[in-house]
């Protein structure tokens, strides 16, 4: 069980398959030249939960392909683990075994679920209904739900504008990826094979883990450049984002602006997800 004392608040984590490892593969996507973040200089304030451990972070803006204002919200600082995805669902659906791993093998629904469970559980309203072929966010809630694909990259960068967190590279000793091929023809690292227990390497500037690496992480967004306005996504046909790579990943992927995405409905062990809520 871990604990983090950050700031004023002590955040305390109470909670938490039979498949073939699936390896992913890599696309090629255009990296934008210039990303710009302007945020303000205080520093996020961590705040107790029930369940997951979460920072605040302070609004600004996202200077992509198309300047996106990003207002405050709470993001969890690590990604959902087995143990919590057990607490709440019930279900021990990943390929890798352990309570502090990221929890994988689930779908962009399955993580919808997890999100409405948590909420009614902690006496929030839940973020999303959920019809026979879409789910309809409800953004006057106050319960736990995907962070969006703008506000995912916002905190992934933490202010910087390079292309990873760490700086204009990032290597296998700062995050779990295949270090057989690293970005930009840099040398070659470790190759883990797996995903590794949450907060095993450092944390961005903002104190978020794995934000680069471990599994891939589903988002409230459809693969259409970081828009905030999409209130509903239809679950047939449609393409759902997934950010940051995973342990099967090349480096490329890991990049703050890269973006993939799957069907709703499909699992994979190299996808997982954390969790938002509005301020």
């Amino acid at each position: 069980m871990k604990k983090i004392i950050i700031l004023l608040i002590i955040c305390v984590v109470l909670s938490g398959c039979k498949s073939k490892p699936i390896i992913e593969a890599e696309k090629q996507i255009e990296v934008p030249v210039e990303v710009l973040i302007e945020v303000p200089i205080e520093k996020p304030v961590v705040f107790e939960q029930k369940i997951i451990e979460m920072v605040q972070i302070q609004g600004g803006v996202l200077h992509n392909t198309t300047p996106v204002r990003v207002e405050p919200f709470y993001l969890g600082i690590y990604l959902v683990t087995q143990e919590e995805f057990y607490d709440v669902m019930r279900t021990t659906p990943s390929f890798f075994k352990g309570d502090l791993l990221p929890v994988e093998n689930i779908s962009w629904i399955d993580a919808i679920e997890f999100c409405n469970r948590l909420s009614k559980r902690e006496g929030l309203t839940p973020a999303y209904t959920i019809e026979d072929n879409a789910v309809i966010w409800n953004r006057e809630a106050n319960g736990y739900r995907l962070p969006t694909g703008a506000e995912w990259e916002y905190a992934c960068r933490a202010g910087t504008t390079t292309p990873f967190n760490t700086g204009n590279n990032i290597t296998s000793n700062q995050a779990n990826f295949d270090g057989r091929f690293p970005y930009s023809g840099n040398t070659r690292m470790e190759y883990r094979r797996q995903t590794t227990p949450v907060g095993t390497f450092a944390a961005n500037r903002w104190g978020l883990f794995d934000m680069h690496g471990n599994v891939w992480e589903w988002c409230w967004d459809r693969p259409n450049g970081n828009r905030t306005d999409i209130s509903t996504i239809q679950l047939n046909n449609s393409i759902c984002v997934i950010r940051g790579g995973a342990w099967s990943s090349s480096g490329v992927s890991l990049h703050s602006s890269y973006t993939s995405g799957f069907q709703p409905h499909i699992k994979n062990n190299y996808v997982g997800f954390r969790v938002a809520r509005d301020l």
